[in-house]
C-alpha cells in the first residue's frame, strides 16, 4: 500500500488513523478542511490539487472528480492494458480511499432546513469516489465507518495489506452506504410539496432496513424469514432489544413481542400484558410490577401459558418468583431491565428467552417516543403505508350521551379498557374493572361475537364481570352487542361513535342504566 487519500465530513478518529498510515509509509492525499486539519496536526499531506492537477473550484462542489482521481482507484492491476494506460497519463495508483460524506441526513431532519440546506449537503465527489473503489475491491480498500479504521490498521501492521475479505467486505459496506445516501436524498427531495411542505406520503418511498438475524423459519416451518431494524431504530424500541438468554427468537416470537411491547409502553403506571397470537390476553397495572403481572395473568391463565409477557419496568426478584409459581411457560420475557436476582431465577428455564429494552432517553415514562410513525402492510404487487395509529384520547375528550354519568373510577378503568383495546385484533371487545383486564374478545368478523367471547373468557378464568368497564374498538352498528354486554355485567361502556343508529344504542344504555361515552376515534387493528 502507497497511497491513502482522504475525504471526510465527519472527522471523528481521522487525525490518529492518518498518523498510523504515516506511520506505516503511506503517503497521504487530502481535501481541503480534511488536508488543512492533517497538515496542523503535522503531518505530511498533499493536497487533491497536487494530484489533479487543477484548484478545487466552485465553492468545493468540484475537487476530486478527476481522471487522476478515478483513474487511479478504477485501473485493475491485474489488467496490464489498464497499468499502461495511466502510466502514459502520468497516474498513479491509490490503494486506500477514505470517505464519508457531508452529512445530508442530519441535516434535512432538522426543522429549519432549506431546501437551499439540503441541496448544498448533497455529495458530489464522495460518492462518486466511493462508487469507483468499491468497484475495484479487488485492488483499493474504501473506508466509509471512523468505526472500521482500526480493522483495516491491525491488518496493515499485521501483513502489510488489507485482505481480500476484508476489502470485499468493506466495499459491500461503501455500496450500502451510497445507497443509503441516495435513498435518503430521494426521500426527501420526493416529500416537498409545491407550498414547501414536505408530506408523509413522498412521491417515492425508499426502505432502508439491516438484516439483524436469520431466522429458523417464518410462520410456518416451509417458509423462510429474517429480521431487520429502520437503519436509524428509535430508542425503546423492539429493535434495539438486548437477548440475555434463551433459544433464537422466531418469527411468531418476534411478532408477538412487538405487539406485547407496544402495548406496555402505553402505561406510566407498572404495568404488564401478555400476548398470545398477536393479541393481549392479559393487561393489567399495580402498584408494583409483581401486581401487575399477577393481574394480567389472572385474566386468562390458560391462554397465559407459552406467552409473551412484556413489564415496563425492571424485573425483580419477587415478580420472578411469581412467576415462578404460577408454572407458566414464557416463550419470551421482555423488560426495560433485570436484577441479578430475577436473571439467578430464570438461568434455570434455558429456554425462556429474556429481552432487555433500554430505556429511551427521557426514562420511563418516555416510552411513546419510541414508537412507528408510520405502518405498511405489503399487498400484491404493492405497498399500503399510512401514519401509525398512535391517536391518545385525553379524559377531556370524552361525551357522555347517556343519562347516566361515569363515576371517575369508572373513568379511569373506562380509558384504561379503550388503551388495551388498541392493541386487540377487530373486532375487539375488552372488559375491564380496577386497572386489569377481565376478558378480551378478538378478531372476529361480528362485534356481537367478540362481545360473547369476551364473557366466556372471564366466565372461564372465574372472573366477574359484574360492575365492570367495556371497550370497543369500533362503534355498535346495532344495540344488540350493547345488549350482550351489559347482561354480562357491565356498567360503562367506552366506545368511538358514529354510527347511523348511535341513537338507539344510546336509548338501549339508558334504557339499563349504563353510562356511555364516545371517544370519536376509532381504533381498527387488522
Amino acid at each position: 500500500m502507497t497511497t491513502a487519500l482522504i475525504s471526510v465530513s465527519d472527522k471523528t478518529g481521522i487525525v490518529d488513523f492518518a498518523r498510523a498510515l504515516n506511520a506505516l509509509g503511506v503517503r497521504l492525499v487530502s481535501t481541503g478542511g480534511t488536508a488543512r486539519l492533517l497538515a496542523d496536526q503535522g503531518l505530511p499531506v498533499s493536497e487533491v490539487a497536487e494530484l489533479t492537477g487543477f484548484p478545487e473550484m466552485l465553492d468545493g462542489r468540484v475537487k476530486t472528480l478527476h481522471p487522476n482521481v478515478h483513474g487511479a482507484l478504477l485501473a485493475r492491476r491485474d489488467v496490464p492494458e489498464h497499468m499502461a494506460a495511466i502510466e502514459r497519463h502520468g497516474i498513479g495508483t491509490i490503494e486506500l480511499l477514505v470517505v464519508n460524506l457531508y452529512p445530508f441526513e442530519s441535516a434535512v431532519a432538522k426543522p429549519d432546513c432549506t431546501l437551499e440546506d439540503a441541496i448544498e449537503n448533497i455529495d458530489i465527489g464522495g460518492p462518486a469516489m466511493v462508487r469507483s473503489a468499491a468497484k475495484n475491491w479487488k485492488d483499493v480498500a474504501v473506508l466509509t465507518d471512523a468505526a472500521q479504521y482500526d480493522g483495516v490498521l491491525a491488518e496493515l501492521r499485521d501483513s502489510g495489506r488489507v485482505s481480500d475479505a476484508t476489502r470485499f467486505t468493506l466495499a459491500v459496506s461503501a455500496f450500502n452506504r451510497i445507497s443509503n445516501y441516495d435513498g435518503a436524498i430521494s426521500d426527501y427531495l420526493s416529500s416537498l410539496q409545491p407550498d414547501g411542505t414536505r408530506s408523509p406520503f413522498p412521491a417515492q418511498t425508499n426502505g432502508r432496513f439491516v438484516k439483524m438475524q436469520d431466522l429458523r423459519y417464518g410462520e410456518n416451518p416451509h417458509q423462510r424469514a429474517a429480521f431487520y431494524r429502520d437503519l436509524h431504530p428509535a430508542p425503546g424500541s423492539l429493535a434495539t432489544a438486548r437477548q440475555l438468554q434463551g433459544k433464537e427468537l422466531s418469527y411468531n416470537n418476534i411478532a408477538d413481542a412487538d405487539a406485547a411491547w407496544e402495548c406496555v409502553k402505553s402505561f406510566e403506571a407498572p404495568a404488564c400484558v401478555i400476548v398470545k397470537h398477536a393479541n393481549p390476553c392479559g393487561v393489567a397495572v399495580g402498584a408494583t410490577i409483581e401486581e401487575a403481572y399477577a393481574k394480567a395473568w389472572k385474566t386468562d391463565p390458560t391462554s397465559a401459558y407459552g406467552g409473551i409477557v412484556a413489564l415496563n419496568r425492571p424485573l425483580d426478584g419477587d415478580t420472578a418468583r411469581r412467576i415462578g409459581a404460577h408454572k407458566q411457560f414464557v416463550e419470551v420475557l421482555m423488560a426495560p431491565g433485570f436484577t441479578d436476582e430475577a436473571r439467578a431465577i430464570f438461568a434455570a428455564k434455558a429456554n425462556a428467552r429474556l429481552l432487555e429494552i433500554a430505556l429511551p432517553p427521557g426514562g420511563a415514562t418516555d416510552w411513546l417516543n419510541g414508537r412507528n410513525l408510520m405502518d405498511t402492510k405489503r399487498v400484491g404487487s404493492g405497498l399500503l403505508m399510512q401514519t401509525a395509529d398512535n391517536r391518545e384520547v385525553r379524559r377531556d375528550e370524552l361525551k357522555v350521551l347517556t343519562k347516566v354519568k361515569p363515576s371517575d373510577a369508572q373513568l379511569d378503568d373506562l380509558l384504561f379498557a379503550w388503551t388495551v383495546a388498541k392493541y386487540v385484533k377487530s373486532n375487539a371487545i375488552v372488559f375491564c374493572a380496577g386497572g386489569m383486564t377481565l376478558g378480551v374478545g378478538a378478531g372476529q368478523m361480528s362485534r356481537i361475537d367478540s362481545a360473547r367471547i369476551a364473557s366466556i373468557k372471564a366466565e372461564n378464568a372465574g372472573l366477574s364481570l359484574t360492575g365492570s368497564a367495556v371497550a370497543s374498538d369500533a362503534f355498535f352498528p346495532f344495540r344488540d352487542g350493547l345488549d350482550v354486554v351489559a347482561e354480562a355485567g357491565a356498567t360503562c361502556v367506552i366506545q368511538p361513535g358514529g354510527s347511523m343508529r348511535d341513537d338507539e344504542v344510546i336509548a338501549a344504555a339508558d334504557e339499563r342504566g349504563i353510562a356511555m361515552v364516545f371517544t370519536g376515534a376509532r381504533h381498527f387493528r387488522h
